[in-house]
């Protein structure tokens, strides 16, 4: 019996051990983020869900200033490169390629849609919802003392268990629901590079400058 009793009290001190607060888990997702330089490269998918129109899909690589983003909308895609100069974007449905030097801020956008992942416990009230084998599920809550207008009410976050690498995190603004996913690293120059072998026959369409 004694056995047993000391058993018991030795998994509910290790249970409490390893129990985190969603402060910590947080925390520990930003450090392992926080972790990659720009070297690694990033990538993820976004899904927006707007009214009327329906959900629009979109996979972006990111290497330095090169970027490649794969847009699907009503089962229409395009794709766009950018080299830092140039940018290219391919129209499937019409075998086009339109070419352009004026300056993208497609690879700034995917730096300030990562923001989300940031200062999460600074600007809300986080909470578990849920817990599973594989993964935490938060709530986010904007805190009384946020004050940033163009905020998110709530957020949902998931954070993968053993990695603490975000699932995914999703917000509503302004009607559109958000989702950013599948984020990782270790982005190639291949997977950012426009390659025209790629496209033989495609027509190649010049736009000035605006």
């Amino acid at each position: 019996m004694k056995r047993t009793v000391t058993f018991l009290a030795a998994l509910v001190f290790s249970f409490c051990a390893f129990a985190q607060t969603p402060e910590e888990i947080v925390s520990r997702m930003e450090t392992v983020m926080g972790g990659h330089s720009e070297a690694d490269g990033l990538t993820m998918v976004m899904d927006m869900k707007i009214p009327i129109l329906g959900t629009m899909s979109s996979k972006t690589y990111v290497l330095g200033e090169k970027m490649k983003m794969i847009a699907t909308v009503r089962n229409e895609q395009v794709v766009t490169w950018y080299d830092g100069e140039v940018s290219r974007t391919y129209v499937p449905k019409t075998n086009e390629i339109t070419v352009s030097t004026k300056k993208s801020k497609k690879v700034e956008d995917a730096g300030s849609e990562m923001e989300m992942f940031s200062g999460v416990t600074a600007g809300y009230d986080v909470s578990i919802k849920k817990e599973t084998d594989q993964a935490w599920y938060l709530l986010c809550k904007k805190s009384k003392t946020n004050k940033e207008k163009d905020d998110p009410k709530t957020m949902e976050l998931v954070v993968a268990k053993g990695t603490y690498m975000p699932l995914s995190i999703s917000a509503k603004m302004s009607g559109v629901t958000m989702t950013i996913r599948d984020v990782g690293y270790e982005v190639t120059e291949a997977d950012v590079t426009f390659n025209p072998a790629d496209y033989p026959d495609a027509k190649i369409v010049y736009k000035e400058e605006e």
